[in-house]
């Protein structure tokens, strides 16, 4: 193959010739290797630029893990972590919990058997356990710690510092006056410095100007909110691991210890022991409930009221106290809350033989908002006629106030005035003997056979106070002998309250500080003059803006002049006319002139002193009226 100095030569046909080929030599894969050649020359000759790869080094792990780490601590993540803990908050408050109200957990998720399943997976009934919402709390919380850090050693090392030095045009500051006096620099500059510390202010003299500062407890109160806000997740933390929350039903008469066995039910947080539960006990003497008589609120309760005798420790005194709705009894980290009251009707069961079998109150549960009232009497220790064992349970309603008239069985009011107990029986194996958890409320009739009458119907009665209900074939009796009130209260063990009350409390000072406590700076410069007096000026730049700025400095300028007097200028001036001519003023002029320039010929380290003007200039602050 021969090439060409040319990269195309004119063909005989006006088309041009490829470069490097002789005509009529090679096969068509010659002819596509030679196209392809001249292509490549072609495209050498192009001006257009060419494709570069661009050579970007790999920031590698380290470099992740610091760009995450500078996101994660960023106001704005922050504040998205915020929102989004308040969202996740919301399933917690609109579908019910596990450990808050289990039962109506278990309704809701017979009533919604296909949400269920989805809902659990997702842990929406234990929203504040779950790992989602977890993964916020945490990460809000490194969040939180990683901004405030930084910021205070910001903060100490601003506090160590210096006001900054006068910039040296003072007059391109938001808020500037000036005058001239008659009194020296020194001693303007000295009182200057003196109402300026009076006020406050960090105060710091160099040269001919005095230098302050104020407001550093703005940058204080924010910081103070974020620490705050840390404070207040550690303490909800802590009440979440370390509480307890447990129920527990009390008969007029009867009493309670703070242990885990005297509770109905009882739940607890994952770091919680037993030995955490404050020592203290109580008997219930008497419990008040007053109730709407009439009009459309009729059988409201208005009151409930439980009186108590407690002790604190194993030989601790007793007192006397009372507890009310929303008003609980604090001992320790506990409350007591009084949530529920209701009836217990007073029975006496004697067996076969004539012993008693079974004899005090069985609570009753309420059933409707006039207190009708349904339980269970269960007896163990019974004997039939003939004297085998055997095992025996009532079952009906207790109603407070029955009206026969209405032909119901549903009490009429809450007050108890015509009690009644409505009562059928069995016999038989009660369930007790097979280790599975039992309803107290409930009776398991699986095992069991109802009386019968003698014409084979089920026995069932209603009993009035005093009388009985007897059983057949010689098998005993039961007898109603009255009714007590009960009283069902709440006993919350939960640390951190303390702190997280403080924490709130701190949260809002420190929230009022960093917005109403603005940083600003003040700076006074006192020069001689050219016709002998001081030039005094005054300059001030807040780092937010503020109209009470120039106010202040007025003030300031105010007191100032009380030392430092300023003098008419018009005077000044016709003296000066006076005694100079006009070729004087001409020079004094010229003078002027090359001072200015000379002013204006700044160093190197002067532009660094500037960095205020340039705040101000470039500063979202507009520039304030001169005092």
């Amino acid at each position: 193959m021969r090439t060409t100095d040319s990269a195309a030569d004119a063909g005989t046909d006006g088309e041009p010739a490829v470069a490097g080929t002789d005509a009529g030599t090679g096969g068509p894969a010659e002819e596509t290797r030679v196209a392809r050649e001249a292509e490549s020359q072609l495209s050498s000759l192009t001006t257009a630029p060419g494709e570069e790869k661009l050579h970007v080094p790999s920031i590698g792990v380290v470099g992740w893990a610091r760009w995450f780490w500078r996101q994660l601590t960023s106001m704005r993540v922050a504040l998205i972590l915020l929102f989004l803990l308040s969202l996740a908050a919301i399933p917690g408050s609109v579908i019910p919990q596990t450990n808050v109200d289990a039962v109506k957990v278990e309704q809701f998720q017979k009533q919604h058997d296909v949400l269920s399943p989805v809902y659990e997976k997702l842990q929406l009934f234990d929203v504040y356990t779950s790992v989602w919402f977890s993964a916020i709390y945490i990460l809000l919380f490194v969040s939180l710690v990683g901004c405030i850090v930084p910021r205070s050693w910001q903060f100490v090392g601003q506090l160590r510092s210096r006001p900054p030095r006068a910039p040296r045009r003072l007059d391109r500051m938001p808020a500037y006056t000036t005058w001239r006096t008659d009194a020296a620099p020194d001693e303007v500059l000295t009182g200057a410095r003196r109402l300026l510390s009076g006020r406050r202010f960090r105060v710091e003299r160099e040269g001919d100007a005095v230098a302050s500062e104020k407001g550093y407890l703005r940058e204080a109160g924010n910081l103070l909110f974020h620490i705050a806000l840390i404070v207040l997740l550690l303490a909800f933390a802590a009440g979440q691991l370390w509480k307890s929350d447990g129920g527990k039903l009390i008969v007029q008469g009867q009493g309670f210890s703070n242990t885990l066995t005297q509770y109905d039910d009882f739940k607890s947080g994952s770091l919680f022991e037993p030995d955490d539960l404050d020592a203290f006990g109580f008997t219930l003497d008497d419990m008040h409930a007053t109730y709407e008589e009439s009009g459309p609120q009729k059988g409201t309760a208005r009151d409930y009221r439980a009186d108590i005798s407690y002790w604190q420790g194993s030989g601790g005194k007793e007192q006397r106290t009372r507890i009310k709705v929303n008003h609980p009894l604090e001992i320790g980290d506990s409350k007591v809350y009084l949530m529920n009251t209701g009836y217990a009707p007073v029975v006496s069961v004697k067996d076969g033989k004539g012993g008693t079998a079974y004899r005090g109150p069985v609570p009753f549960l309420q059933q409707d908002g006039n207190l009708t009232s349904s339980g269970v009497v269960k007896v163990t220790d019974y004997r039939d006629a003939k004297g085998s064992k055997d095992q025996l349970g009532f079952q009906g309603f207790f109603v407070p106030t029955f009206d026969p008239t209405s032909g119901r069985m549903f009490s009429a009011s809450p007050t108890m005035r015509n009690p009644v107990l409505f009562l059928t029986a069995y016999h038989g194996d009660l369930g007790l003997d097979y280790g599975a958890a039992q309803n107290v409320y409930q009776l398991d009739t699986k095992r069991m056979k109802q009386f019968k009458k003698a014409d084979g119907s089920p026995l069932a009665k209603k009993i009035l106070p005093g009388e009985t209900m007897k059983l057949p074939d010689g098998g005993g009796e039961l007898k109603f002998e009255g009714a007590r009130r009960w009283a069902q209260f709440q006993v919350v063990h939960q640390v951190g309250n303390g702190w997280a009350l403080g924490g709130a409390l701190a949260a809002i000072g420190g929230l009022a500080g960093s917005l109403f406590i603005q940083r600003r700076r003040v700076w006074v410069r006192a020069v001689p003059g050219p016709d002998g007096s001081t030039v005094v000026e005054m300059a001030g730049l807040g780092r937010s803006e503020s109209a009470r700025l120039p106010e202040e400095l007025g003030d300031l300028a105010y007191a100032v002049q009380a030392e430092a007097p300023p003098v008419d200028e018009q005077d000044g001036q016709d003296e000066r006319d006076g005694q100079d001519g006009p070729d004087e003023q001409d020079d004094e002029q010229g003078t002027a002139g090359n001072d200015a320039r000379q002013h204006d010929d700044r160093t190197h380290d002067d532009r660094d002193h500037d960095r205020d003007e340039d705040e101000a200039s470039a500063g979202p602050s507009p520039r304030g009226d001169r005092t």
